[in-house]
């Protein structure tokens, strides 16, 4: 069985000395209380037999934020495998985006458990630019090496 693959955007921008980067609460029920390790970059699942991940990376930007992609250097940040097998690639994009503009997409899942009743959620809840030591507390915890992976690149590595 092949590993489920999924494409994202780290966007940041750099204020001065400070750099930040856009990440996004998880929605839905699950996630609703919990503020450390869920949050998470735009990203979403591809067909890798049907899609190329840059393009699923773009295209999972505009479906989770509702905005387009930014223009500028798509750059790779590469691949890692998370917790639960999906495999995560990642491109980092320097841009700006007004978090009070992000018009989430939405999934629907039973809730309550077997209740039988179907609810729509959004994809994410809340979206904000965080420091990146403050974006470490926060994002999934296997997702923390592209953030190490957007320090080395920037610092020229």
């Amino acid at each position: 069985m092949t590993a489920r693959q999924s494409a994202g955007t780290l966007l940041y921008r750099r204020t001065g000395p400070v750099t930040e980067v856009l990440l996004g609460h998880m929605g839905g029920p699950f996630w609703a209380r919990k503020d450390a390790r869920a949050w998470s970059l735009p990203k979403g699942e591809y067909q890798p037999d049907q899609e190329e991940p840059e393009a699923a990376a773009r295209r999972e930007f505009t479906e989770e934020l509702g905005l387009p992609p930014p223009a500028g250097d798509w750059v790779p940040l590469g691949s890692v495998r998370q917790t639960g097998g999906k495999v995560v690639t990642v491109w980092a994009v320097e841009g700006d985006l007004d978090p009070g503009l992000v018009v989430p997409g939405t999934f629907e899942m039973e809730w309550p458990p077997r209740s039988g009743r179907l609810q729509r959620f959004p994809e994410l809840d809340r979206v904000a630019w965080w420091g990146l030591d403050q974006a470490r507390d926060r994002i999934v915890a296997r997702q923390q090496v592209f953030l190490d992976r957007l320090v080395e690149l920037l610092a020229g590595g």
